[in-house]
């Protein structure tokens, strides 16, 4: 009996211990879930980064483009390295958005110095202290009787000029902005206008909202005061924020530019302002990837002007969809016959594809990377166009050699009435009758 006593006393303690561990994980394990759901990692790796300075030009980045317009380092010769400190993924994103802004500008300077395009303000009726856009047009793009380029970008950061940022950095200036269409169309007798259809807003700091007034508010409503600790809370949330993380941004608020906040009406202001406007007889485009939707939207909205003056469209890898858009049978018929779509694709270049929708057909551009299907395919465009021209042209020359036939005839049925005797008429008999 004293054993097992013993025994029961042994197991009682055993149970009461473990129930006391069990107690204690259960607390320890609710407290390291509460201390995590503190710990805002992100934030926490901000603390020891460096802080958000770069340089302001490709000199102090210490990177010029070399003569095959190539980014490189200008002591190492290397190309653009992304992951210049370790294990500081966002330090390193705000580098490369810091040296793409750079290069923005740098794109913006060959096009004006080296291409000779001239920068058009938007809207066109602005303000002088409202938010504006821009595009960029060649001396002779409103002028020009007989032929005009337009082209229209993807979305996403790139500015005019530019096909694909990524491309900029990583392999070559020929591959990665317009340059080389703006030089072949203009070497061809092209007009050529480069719109900007991704310069939407205006990015300002927001204003620090006005302080409370310290005045007694215990007589105040229940609601009102709820929205003001609601807002006093918030303070102290930010103010404790700051002090934890240095390096938060600024918070902005972005200001629509008028008839230009989004691709889709950029292109409208500007077809409706200038390319409509234009004196070019034969007017084509070529719009990569959002720019082939815009394009869409724009054929929604002006048909009979668009199909009067665009002679052929090039795509490259367009994100449009008829049938989303809600595109008429008349524009996908239009689309079938003036536009081809060079897509992404394994199979070589100008290798016909089948068509996803009742649209425009769809060609291989010979590489199976978005961004640089419009490079790729720049020998076809120019060729695709050339196609259009010839077509355009002779049946130009049969519609004028058949005027020209018509007026003929009408010439001699004139000639003829001329010389034919005139009807004798019973006044002439008459006359005749009272000379006899």
């Amino acid at each position: 009996m004293i054993v097992r006593a013993g025994s029961f006393r042994f197991y009682l303690v055993w149970i009461t211990m473990a129930q006391v561990s069990a107690q204690e994980e259960k607390e320890k394990t609710a407290a390291l879930k509460d201390l995590l759901s503190r710990i805002d990692l992100d934030e926490l790796m901000k603390k020891d980064e460096p802080a958000l300075v770069f340089p302001q030009t490709l000199e102090e980045f210490e990177y010029a483009f070399n003569e095959h317009g190539q980014l490189r380092h200008t002591r190492s010769g290397e190309p653009f390295v992304f992951n210049y400190k370790e294990d500081l993924h966002r330090w390193n994103q705000k580098r490369y958005e810091a040296l793409g802004e750079i290069i923005t500008q740098y794109v913006y300077e060959r096009l004006e110095k080296d291409c000779k395009l001239r920068k058009e303000m938007l809207p066109v009726d602005a303000e002088e202290d409202e938010p504006k856009s821009f595009f960029y047009l060649s001396e002779d793009a409103l002028t020009n009787p007989d032929k005009l380029l337009v082209l229209i970008q993807g979305g996403g950061v790139v500015r005019a000029g530019q096909w694909a940022r990524r491309l900029i950095i990583n392999e070559d200036l020929d591959s990665g902005t317009q340059i080389p269409f703006i030089n072949r169309a203009m070497k061809e007798g092209y007009g050529v206008m480069v719109l900007n259809p991704n310069e939407n807003f205006v990015e300002v700091e927001k204003a620090p909202e006005a302080e409370q007034s310290g005045a007694d508010s215990s007589d105040e409503p229940a609601e009102k005061r709820e929205r003001r600790e609601e807002r006093e809370g918030k303070k102290k949330k930010e103010f404790y924020e700051k002090y934890r993380n240095p390096q938060k941004e600024r918070e902005t608020e972005r200001i629509p530019i008028r008839e230009n906040s989004t691709p889709e009406d950029h292109t409208l202001h500007v077809w409706d302002h200038f390319i409509f406007k234009s004196q070019a007889k034969k007017v084509f485009v070529v719009a990569h990837s959002y720019g082939g939707l815009s394009f869409v939207e724009l054929m929604i909205q002006r048909e009979d002007e668009v199909k009067s003056r665009v002679t052929a469209v090039a795509m490259t890898d367009s994100v449009h969809n008829v049938w989303h858009q809600e595109a008429s049978r008349t524009i996908q018929d239009w689309l079938k016959e003036k536009c081809c779509n060079w897509v992404s694709s394994s199979e070589p270049l100008d290798t016909p594809l089948d068509a996803m929708l009742p649209d425009c057909p769809r060609r291989s551009a010979g590489t199976e990377r978005h961004e640089l299907t419009s490079w790729k395919s720049f020998q076809s465009i120019f060729k695709y166009f050339d196609k259009h021209l010839e077509e355009q042209t002779k049946a130009a020359a049969a519609e004028e050699e058949e005027e020209e036939d018509e007026e003929r005839e009408k010439e001699k049925d004139g000639e003829e009435e001329a010389t034919k005797e005139p009807p004798t008429t019973r006044s002439a008999n008459r006359v005749k009758h009272e000379d006899l």
